[in-house]
């Protein structure tokens, strides 16, 4: 099989495209033949190195896909030959790729490989930060910030589904149409020296109740101080590169929580919560109240150009290799 390697940290065209033997697996592990994967601004950043934990080289890059089971190893049960499925597992910029059975999940019926390779890691983290590091009631008033990429569109999707009114804020006017695509009643430009004012004339009054923020830096606080008496802001991410510093009276004066969103942490701590979050992520889908998130595909073979347009930020909505 061929599979892209990382020998050294650095820019997207560093890494090599390599022949590789088709991987076995191990008790509790399922071999699934890829024909789409996920990436995320992470998996660029840890290509160059410049993310906060760095794997061990050579490493194969990739960690959500979606595709067919290809062999079974011992002890697994719930898969069969053939079966299409979508998960997590380390090394999905393959051919095929080794994955554990309690992160892998049956594709909802209908669902293109390409859109499932999208949901693992950023509606998972949404479902995770919207149901169980708040209570996202119906009604609701959201604010996502980096609303035209992968993370923003994906909670823009699953707050839609739970109810909650949407704003996003977005920076191109191509990122605020992904947005729109994926959902958003209302988008903004926090880049604006306007970016408060023009919030408050989208909500017309009413007060804004969750803020989603998977940006950080200089967007943190003023989505913040936007809050209404019992506000939430989830701190999701950094994709700014800057972590905010906030004025802790802020959430005195203004009765409002400041709640971290860490789905990998989370997971990590309970094995069985992957297999909750796609289960409600079924759910949602089967009654047509979770549209998933745009997409934008690319061919596999593209990969170098895709992942530095990832890195330059002018990718809307979620980056899928595709080998279809």
């Amino acid at each position: 099989m061929q599979r892209i390697v990382c020998h050294a940290f650095g820019p997207p065209d560093t890494l090599t495209l390599e022949d590789a033997p088709w991987p076995s697996p191990g008790p509790g592990q399922v071999c699934v033949r890829i024909e789409a994967t996920g990436l995320g601004f992470v998996d660029g950043l840890l290509i160059a190195g410049k993310y906060q934990i760095q794997p061990p080289l050579p490493y194969v890059p990739g960690s959500e896909f979606a595709g067919t089971v290809e062999a079974l190893g011992e002890g697994v049960t719930d898969f069969e030959v053939g079966d299409r499925v979508y998960g997590l597992g380390q090394g999905a910029l393959a051919e095929a790729a080794l994955a554990p059975e309690v992160n892998l999940f049956p594709l909802p019926k209908g669902l293109p490989f390409s859109v499932g390779a999208s949901l693992p890691v950023n509606t998972f983290t949404a479902l995770y930060g919207f149901e169980q590091c708040t209570q996202l009631s119906p009604g609701e008033r959201v604010l996502i910030l980096g609303g035209g990429g992968g993370v923003g569109t994906a909670a823009i999707a699953v707050a839609k589904a739970l109810g909650a009114w949407v704003v996003a804020g977005a920076s191109t006017d191509a990122k605020a149409e992904a947005a729109r695509r994926a959902g958003a009643d209302a988008t903004v430009n926090p880049r604006a020296p306007s970016f408060r004012e023009d919030l408050k004339a989208v909500l017309q009054g009413a007060p804004l109740d969750v803020v989603y923020d998977p940006v950080g830096g200089p967007f943190s606080e003023p989505a913040l101080r936007s809050l209404g008496p019992g506000g939430r802001l989830l701190v999701v991410g950094f994709a700014s590169g800057t972590i905010a510093k906030i004025p802790l009276n802020l959430t005195l004066l203004k009765r409002c929580s400041i709640v971290g969103v860490d789905w990998g942490g989370a997971m990590r701590a309970d094995a069985s919560l992957n297999g909750h979050l796609a289960t409600r992520c079924a759910e949602l889908l089967a009654r047509d109240a979770l549209i998933p998130a745009p997409i934008t595909a690319r061919p596999f073979e593209a990969y170098v150009k895709a992942l530095e347009d990832q890195l330059a930020g002018t990718i809307a909505g979620k980056l899928v290799l595709t080998r279809d």
